[in-house]
């Protein structure tokens, strides 16, 4: 499996001008985005017009056509006097999946050649989904990080990261900014043994659109990752948003012929991702 920074690549700014999807429809894109991720409190109210035109940097009048669709499609629920709310998801859609594998030793290779700056570095009661995810109860306080990671001086990736927190606990953020992660989960008692992942899309936030310099609304290729031991534990839960044009995933394939059927197997090409 190979991962690579595409050399020499430039990126150009959308503008306004530059894309067919007017403004309203690519808030709504990113807001509904966010609310199938789990961002918004189902008891909590999201913020107002004013607010979410000044974080878009777009009109009120904008927002209202966003939010009118989203309420359509009852994403969001407006209560008189309360505000408007994310509905409440029973659990996180059932998406197409593909087996990926790889050397799980290669994931240490590009984060051993870029730059890191951290962004968040904390403890929290980790989202419902990520304790599911990592079997754990609900409610369980972890580790949970930010970082973006640069080649040459141009951000390629953001990267939220949740661990357990008797892992996470023994390392702080100095050495989180210097040192591999798979790297300092390994000191903590907990070798690296496999990893499972997913590659979809996602929008960039306003907030994550500002990290790696890019517009807010445009697409990003996504990798979720959950890594784990030798003893079958989960030990990180791995988020990984990255510029299309500064990064590639790469994997290499293989005709296996059985006597019951032709496939096709993967087979490990020379990088790996970052973590």
């Amino acid at each position: 499996m190979k991962k690579t920074l595409i050399e020499g690549s430039t990126h150009p700014r959308i503008q306004a001008d530059d894309t067919p999807l007017p403004k309203h429809h690519r808030v709504y894109l990113v807001l509904r985005q966010e609310i199938e991720d789990w961002v918004y409190s189902d008891t909590e109210p999201m913020q107002g017009d004013l607010a979410l035109a000044e974080r878009f940097d777009v009109s009120r009048i904008t927002i209202r056509k966003a939010m009118d669709r989203l309420a359509a499609e009852r994403m969001v629920e407006r209560q008189r006097g309360r505000g408007t709310f994310a509905r409440k998801r029973d659990g996180q859609p059932s998406p197409v999946t593909a087996s990926l594998s790889g050397n799980i030793e290669n994931l240490l290779a590009l984060g051993l050649q870029t730059d890191v700056d951290l962004i968040e570095f904390t403890y929290a009661v980790a989202p419902p989904h990520i304790c599911a995810a990592m079997n754990l109860p609900a409610g369980t306080v972890m580790q949970r990080a930010i970082r973006v990671r640069s080649l040459d001086g141009l951000p390629f990736s953001h990267l939220t990261t949740w661990l357990p927190e008797e892992i996470g606990r023994s390392f702080g953020a100095e050495q989180m900014r210097q040192t591999a992660l798979l790297r300092l989960i390994e000191r903590a008692g907990h070798p690296i043994a496999s990893a499972r992942q997913v590659i979809t899309a996602k929008l960039a936030t306003p907030e994550v659109a500002n990290l790696l310099e890019i517009e807010p609304g445009e697409a990003l290729l996504a990798v979720r990752r959950i890594v784990y031991d030798e003893a079958g534990r989960a030990v990180e839960h791995i988020n990984g948003l990255y510029r299309p044009d500064t990064y590639e995933h790469e994997m290499e394939y293989v005709r296996s012929r059985t006597p019951e059927a032709e496939l096709w197997t993967t087979r490990d090409t020379r990088n790996g991702a970052d973590t």
